[in-house]
Parts: C-alpha cells; sequence; structure tokens
C-alpha cells in the first residue's frame, strides 16, 4: 500500500536487512563501572583501557589498503566515530602506491559473544587487582539480556 503512494516520478531505494539485538544498558553500563574502577586503581585513563581491550576482542576489524597520500587522513576520520575506533597501519600493501591499515570498529557495533569478551577482558584484570565483580551466573544473566534487547 505505501509503495502506491509513492510519485513515479522520484528515484527510490529500498533496503531490507536482518534486525540485529539492541545492546543492553546493563552490560554497557557494567563494563564501564569496572572500567572506572580499574582506571582508579591502576592510574590509567579509562579510554586507554578501553581502547587495549578492543584490540584483544578478534573479528572487530577489516584491514584495508588505503592510498598513501590519504592515509593520515582515513585515520583521522575513522578515529572520529567513536573512542574505540582505531586504526593501525601495518605495512605496505600489495597494491603499489598503497598502506594496508587494520580498522577496529568500536563496541557498539559488537555482538553478543564480542560484549561478552570485552566484558570478560575487564573482568579479569578487575580481580587481578581485587576489584569485585559479578558472579558468573549474575554475568550470564545479564549477557542473555543483552541477547534479548
Amino acid at each position: 500500500e505505501f509503495i502506491a503512494t509513492l510519485d513515479e516520478d522520484g528515484d527510490f531505494e529500498l533496503s531490507i536487512g536482518k534486525v540485529k539485538a539492541k545492546r543492553s544498558n546493563d552490560a554497557n553500563r557494567y563494563f564501564w563501572q569496572l572500567v572506572g574502577q580499574l582506571s582508579e586503581k591502576i592510574n590509567v585513563s579509562p579510554e586507554d583501557i578501553y581502547r587495549t581491550y578492543i584490540k584483544d576482542i578478534g573479528g572487530n576489524y577489516e584491514v584495508m589498503p588505503i592510498k598513501d597520500e590519504a592515509v593520515e587522513t582515513w585515520q583521522s576520520i575513522w578515529k572520529q566515530r567513536g573512542i574505540g575506533w582505531q586504526c593501525d597501519i601495518i605495512g605496505e600493501s600489495k597494491l603499489r602506491g598503497y598502506t594496508n591499515v587494520i580498522c577496529y570498529y568500536g563496541s557498539s557495533t559488537y555482538n553478543t559473544k564480542q560484549m561478552s569478551r570485552l566484558i570478560e577482558l575487564c573482568v579479569q584484570d578487575c580481580k587481578e587487582q581485587d576489584i569485585e565483580t559479578m558472579t558468573p551466573s549474575e554475568m550470564a544473566l545479564m549477557m542473555q539480556n543483552y541477547k534479548e534487547n
């Protein structure tokens, strides 16, 4: 019915995609609560702690060949997307005049498995610093809610 109401002279684009589960605010809030406590304990900024974890998640990056003269601009634009959006130069591309750049996605794009890994990394570090964390069953329940939201 909606399509029939559209002006025939206009250009249109239609896309259909699988609905992704939304992030659980509880999981995100818990992660940042732990990061804050860890930051205070080890005297490292929360942003630096977060950025370190991002690179340890796995499956959350793309390797892109970027024109040599555009690498700096590319990195600047990529990083504007958020704290976790990072780039590292990994070397010369097989394409002449290009550099391979590994581009990490921030946690706002993470699926349940990746978000669980992010929290687990932080929990491990917190335990090493005697910072209280949730029990495994509490974590499982929170991540179940992550799947459902």
